[in-house]
Order: structure tokens, then C-alpha cells, then sequence
């Protein structure tokens, strides 16, 4: 679990976060949510230690990650796994040993140890049919599949993933979203998601926070967002006419 209280986050005299406070809880999909310029993604760089927030605090399990020194920090940090938006694959290494980096930099496995991990993860994800090709080779999908067995390589008690489905068609999204939704429940992790995709929101959103201009506009789940009272909420996610009359079909 990862609880966030009170948190401010400036640059200069520009206040991006204005208090924000909620909890993104184990075993669930949390999904951050918003317009570009809203924070959200500023939030997701305070909370995994990418900026330093102005005041507040982040605790991860009750460990206040705002007040640690740099060697704790460094300790905590190997307990996250990243999902980049753009896979962010070696392009000189084959699938293998991409997965098998993080195990290579911080793990004190043999050599034997650390490929048979790299392809346990790389099973869980469907792809050990592909460890030896180079990410050249792989469709869109799949690069974002194996980014995901590298980010639980480790065993990460948190993951974090920046628009995990940017660059996807809609069929290859729900897969991964899928994907993320079922290891997330298996391994019991603190999963916080922030995306602009409406199908992520509605499919996997066990819970979500919605940010307008740095606020904490609206928290919920999927099952509410349909029926919420929030203007704000209702005009990003049913911005289109077509939507707006699913969603008058559907309440």
C-alpha cells in the first residue's frame, strides 16, 4: 500500500500538486487519470522519487519515502518495478537478457539463477518463445510484454506504469491491461497506472483518482464512474458525443 497525505509539489512559483491525498492499495490496479497540464504526471515522479515533493508525505507501507536518506531510498527503490510508455528495450540486447538486466544490476543470483528467473517472467508473460530475438523484432505488443517481465523481475512489491497502452491498437491494449490487471491480483502488488485510455479506466479501474489543475477532483472505481456527479469527471471521460449517449444508455 502506498499512502500520499497532504502533498504539494511547486516548480518556482507555479503550485502543479495542491494537497493531494489518497491510497493506492495492494492487490489493485490504481489508476491516476486527467488532461495533460492536470499533475498527474508530476505525481507519479514524486512518488516513485523522480522530483522531490514541496511538502507532504509519501508512505510506502507507513515508511515515510519524503524522509529518507539516499541509501534507505536506494533500498526501497528495489522494491519498484517501471513499466516506461515507450518500453524503453535495449536495442542491443535480445529479449533474454532485457529481462534479465535489472537482475544483472541488483540481484546476487548466478548467472544460471538470474536467466532461469528472466525466463519465468518471460513465461508468465508469453514470450519465452522469443527470448533469443532482438526488439526489432517483436510487434508493439510484445516489447510492452516483455517491459513487463522485466519490471517484475525482482519481485517488486510496487509497480508503477506511465501509459502502458500509448502506441497500442485497442485489441493489443485490453492485453495488456489484462496482463498488468491479472499479475498485479497474483503477486499482490501496488500497481499505480497513469493513462489516458478510457478502456483501461473502464476495464481494470479498481480504483482511480481523477486530478484536475493539480486538485484531487474525484476517487472511485469503475463501477461508479458512469454514474458520478462530478461535471469535471463526466466531461474528460464522455467527451465525445458518442459516449456521452452510451453513457445516458447506460445510467
Amino acid at each position: 500500500m502506498i499512502e500520499i497525505q497532504a502533498l504539494h509539489k511547486s516548480f518556482a512559483d507555479r503550485e502543479v500538486l495542491k494537497g493531494i491525498n489518497t491510497v493506492f492499495e495492494a492487490g489493485q490496479t490504481n489508476l491516476i487519470i486527467g488532461q495533460s497540464g492536470s499533475g498527474k504526471t508530476v505525481l507519479m515522479k514524486c512518488i516513485v522519487g523522480l522530483f522531490e515533493p514541496t511538502s507532504g508525505k509519501i508512505l510506502y507501507d507507513g515508511r515515510n519515502f519524503v524522509g529518507m536518506g539516499k541509501k534507505e531510498k536506494a533500498l526501497l527503490r528495489r522494491e519498484m518495478g517501471m513499466i516506461f510508455q515507450s518500453a524503453a528495450l535495449f536495442d542491443s540486447m535480445n529479449v533474454l537478457d532485457n529481462v534479465m538486466f535489472p537482475l544483472d544490476m541488483f540481484s546476487t543470483m548466478t548467472l544460471k539463477e538470474r536467466q532461469h528467473r528472466a525466463q519465468q517472467c518471460l513465461d508468465r508473460v508469453n514470450l519465452i518463445e522469443a527470448q533469443k530475438k532482438y526488439p526489432n523484432e517483436l510487434s508493439g505488443g510484445m516489447q510492452k510484454r516483455v517491459a513487463i517481465a522485466r519490471a517484475i523481475a525482482l519481485n517488486p512489491k510496487y509497480l508503477f506504469c506511465d501509459e502502458p497502452n500509448s502506441g497500442l491498437d485497442p485489441k493489443t491494449s485490453l492485453v495488456i491491461d489484462a496482463l498488468i490487471h491479472d499479475i498485479t491480483e497474483e503477486f499482490n502488488m501496488t500497481t499505480i497506472i497513469n493513462t489516458h485510455d478510457m478502456n483501461s479506466v473502464m476495464g481494470i479501474g479498481d480504483s482511480i483518482i481523477f486530478i484536475k489543475d493539480g486538485r484531487q477532483e474525484w476517487t472511485g472505481d469503475k463501477t461508479q464512474v458512469a454514474s458520478a456527479d462530478n461535471q469535471a469527471l463526466i466531461d474528460f471521460i464522455f467527451a465525445s458525443d458518442l459516449l456521452k449517449k452510451a453513457r445516458q444508455a447506460f445510467i
